[in-house]
């Protein structure tokens, strides 16, 4: 799929059946580059043309949080070229995005250990975050130095402090309370979750949210997925007849 595609969007998408929250695995940037005989960074950059597209598409289709995995926790062990490759390419795109999300009332919010990130890079996010904080469309929720295991163990550790104080009550701890204490307090858990490239896995990525998350996983890589493609995501994420767990 070409990223730069400009189609309208597919009549087939019925606008009262979308997902309010989407969450992205963006895999597959690595071997886009190496495919190509590409340095690795080159595969990011054309990544980060792919997420312009997709916050495009969820903008005017009407979709409420799109949440991307830009940058886990495991990350920070990869080459420290490459890490610092992309932090500057992070930087770049907070900075050129800004004046597009406040044109389309779009919203940025951070999850994760934001304070682990380059000093510079914290600025821009937390100076884009200010600026876009009174918009009420899309959010666009970036994931950086983001993980599963590392969000539920500060969430059991605050409950466990406030609990020896005596703030609350251990039998009147219940999943929403739990949901409090995570990056994503106040906002519905991820209705689908998509993975590019084809790895059959969650790789640490919002494992107390996704308990009924739908999942499609695409051998597309990334830097190639499209519009269109996605838009085709949606239309089987609103064929799918979702339980909850029961009959």
């Amino acid at each position: 799929m070409n990223s730069s595609e400009s189609s309208p969007v597919n009549a087939d998408i019925d606008p009262a059946n979308l997902p309010c929250h989407i969450a992205i695995i963006m895999d597959g940037n690595g071997r886009w580059a190496k495919k190509r005989i590409l340095n690795r960074i080159e595969g990011h950059k054309k990544g980060a043309d792919v997420v312009r597209l997709i916050v495009r598409t969820c903008r005017e289709i009407g979709i409420s949080i799109l949440t991307l995995y830009a940058f886990s926790t495991e990350n920070w062990q990869r080459p420290k070229i490459e890490v610092a490759a992309l932090m500057s390419l992070l930087k770049n795109f907070l900075e050129s995005e800004q004046k597009e999300m406040l044109d389309n009332n779009i919203r940025l919010n951070a999850i994760g250990q934001i304070e682990k990130l380059p000093e510079d890079v914290q600025h821009v996010l937390h100076k884009s975050m200010t600026l876009t904080k009174k918009n009420n469309g899309l959010m666009l929720n970036l994931a950086l130095s983001y993980g599963g295991r590392a969000e539920i163990v500060r969430m059991v550790r605050e409950i466990a402090t406030k609990t020896k104080e005596g703030k609350i009550d251990p039998d009147l701890i219940t999943p929403e309370l739990v949901s409090d204490f995570l990056y994503t307090k106040g906002m519905p858990d991820p209705d689908l979750l998509i993975r590019t490239s084809g790895e059959m896995r969650i790789s640490n990525f919002l494992l107390w949210q996704i308990a009924y998350t739908e999942i499609f996983v695409t051998k597309t890589l990334w830097p190639d997925f499209g519009k269109q493609e996605f838009l085709q995501i949606l239309k089987h994420y609103q064929r799918r007849e979702r339980r909850f767990g029961k009959v």
